[in-house]
């Protein structure tokens, strides 16, 4: 099967993003282009709990949704909330109305904090498993790799919840710890000159 889809502009992509009409422009705009922001990341990091078992385009088209009732992921505020808080958020026909996924990003939250309190930002925590590029394998073949185990590991150690080696991969190809467009894709070289250019947090590499 072919790796890649020619879009509308006459350019190749990679195939997964001709799968719905709403993933070409988050394939084009987001996908492994590298973030820094704290809040994305722990965005990313929920919302990739939350598709556990669902499809990503379900997950998408309800972004929006997750945003407004989970304050745009400002962990500061999500590590405050309450019972009364997670009644309303199953209440919510907006998101994926599942109470340990819910309670789990409030714990994630927390465990958020305590992080950026002793790493100065999840950022800085989180690009240090950034893998070695000539270790990495070929684009979009694998669904775990060493850091992502690790990453999980570590991060279930202190007190994480949902966040399993699969799920993190799918975080790290997202947020730009690797390059897994395909080779012959038009955005691929994109992302590499942004992380070419991009200022690893913490003096990471």
């Amino acid at each position: 099967m072919s790796e890649t889809i020619i879009a509308a502009d006459g350019k190749l992509r990679c195939q997964w993003c001709g799968a719905a009409p709403e993933f070409l422009d988050y394939h084009d705009s987001e996908w492994g282009f590298p973030v820094v922001d704290d809040y994305r990341l722990f965005e990313k990091l929920s919302l990739e709990s939350f598709q556990s078992g669902l499809s990503w385009r379900t997950i998408l088209n309800k972004r929006e949704n997750f945003r407004t009732a989970f304050h745009h992921f400002d962990f500061d505020r999500i590590a405050r909330f309450t019972r009364r808080d997670i009644d309303r958020l199953l209440e919510n026909e907006g998101i994926v109305r599942h109470r340990g996924k819910i309670e789990a990003v409030i714990n994630n939250a927390q465990r958020a904090q305590e992080m950026v309190n002793r790493e100065g930002s999840l950022a800085a925590y989180i690009w240090r498993y950034e893998p070695d590029n000539r270790q990495w394998a070929k684009p979009q073949t694998v669904s775990t790799s060493a850091e992502s185990l690790a990453l999980s590991k570590d991060l279930k150690k202190l007190g994480w919840k949902f966040i399993g080696p699969t799920t993190v991969y799918a975080f790290m190809q997202a947020m730009g710890l690797i390059n897994d467009h395909v080779e012959d894709c038009v955005i691929r070289a994109r992302v590499e000159h942004a992380r070419n250019s991009f200022k690893r947090p913490g003096g990471s590499q």
